[in-house]
């Protein structure tokens, strides 16, 4: 059974229909991109899965419930992640306070209260911020970490509570190349746990580390299939050479 299941999605804002009639299907333990061009859709739908939005129409199920118009929470309680392309760090906490947060929004009220979480908590954020070497940094204001450093830990405190799938928005925008190259080595052993959509423009890093593509082109899927099947569709071809 797939982890998640979009069929026949779509969003509308007046006349404009920003998703017609999407399917996509993700299973456990793979990586899978969405590519194509801007205003193709991708951000759209991805937001749609993560509930920041409902759609107009169609349905998506998440580990075997329908959760076409479940509130985020709850979404996030079934084990779904989301990091935005705008990094949302909060500056004047500590790196390590950032997961520590990250972490509590899972936590009972009761449990907060009565500051029972921080301790308990402290292997899991500094195993986190290790993964994404942050954890020398932990005591560090996140205001202080480069662009890279916090696209890192923002990806780090997406992954703390453990989902079953992380969408990722442009998480490589504004890194340079070794950066890139990085973040690939640190989202690869997360496959085992925690499967991956990723929205990304830069065609050669999504290519390196997904197993599948979809093809986006004017709200409506293109093209899906292997990297070395998408990558030698005609019509893919077209459109990136054509409008991207």
């Amino acid at each position: 059974m797939a982890l998640l299941d979009v069929t026949g999605l779509t969003k509308s804002y007046g006349p404009l229909r920003a998703l017609d009639g999407v399917d996509l299907t993700v299973r456990a333990g793979t990586f899978h991109g969405l590519i194509g061009p801007n205003g193709s859709g991708k951000s759209t739908l991805l937001k749609a899965i993560a509930g920041a939005h409902f759609p107009t129409g169609g349905t998506i199920r998440f580990d075997g419930a329908d959760v076409t118009t479940a509130p985020p929470f709850q979404r996030a309680r079934l084990g779904l992640s989301l990091k935005f392309q705008i990094t949302a760090v909060l500056p004047e906490l500590s790196v390590y306070d950032n997961v520590l947060l990250a972490l509590q929004a899972h936590d009972r009220t009761i449990d907060l209260l009565r500051s029972r979480s921080r301790a308990r908590l402290a292997p899991r954020i500094m195993d986190a911020l290790d993964r994404f070497r942050l954890a020398d940094r932990a005591d560090d204001l996140a205001g202080e970490l480069s662009h890279g450093e916090q696209q890192w830990l923002e990806i780090a405190m997406a992954l703390a509570p453990e989902p079953k799938l992380l969408l990722l928005d442009e998480p490589t925008g504004g890194m340079s190349p070794e950066e890139r190259r990085v973040t690939g080595e640190l989202l690869a052993p997360i496959k085992a746990s925690c499967a991956l959509i990723i929205v990304e423009h830069d065609l050669d890093f999504i290519k390196n580390i997904c197993d599948r593509l979809t093809v986006l082109d004017q709200g409506r899927v293109l093209g899906d299939g292997t990297t070395d099947e998408i990558e030698n569709d005609p019509r893919v071809r077209e459109i990136y050479t054509s409008r991207v």
